[in-house]
């Protein structure tokens, strides 16, 4: 009896078991350089306040109760990054 249509192979599961592998590792690494709030691990938007409670920890705007914590904004990984146009016309 040849293997039916319905069963994968063994090839196929380890395949699938590895793609399923790599997707996690991806996804850990990059939850790993997000900035989570410290209440309730939520990752704050691109330019929302969250109010930094210490160097290491921050709350997000949702969480944060009444206080005299710093604040910042939010900003995308690409900030401090210049973009230099160049005009290729009249070359």
């Amino acid at each position: 009896m040849g293997l039916s249509h319905h069963e994968p192979s063994d090839l196929q599961r380890e395949m699938d078991e590895l793609e399923l592998a790599l997707l996690q590792r991806g996804i850990d690494e990059r939850a790993s350089h997000r900035e989570r709030c410290a209440r309730c691990r939520r990752t704050p938007l691109v330019g929302e306040r969250v109010y930094v409670s210490s160097p290491e920890s921050i709350v997000c705007e949702l969480c944060h109760f009444v206080g005299d914590e710093p604040t910042r904004l939010v900003h995308t990984p690409a900030f401090g990054h210049t973009i230099r146009i160049v005009d290729q016309r009249a070359a």
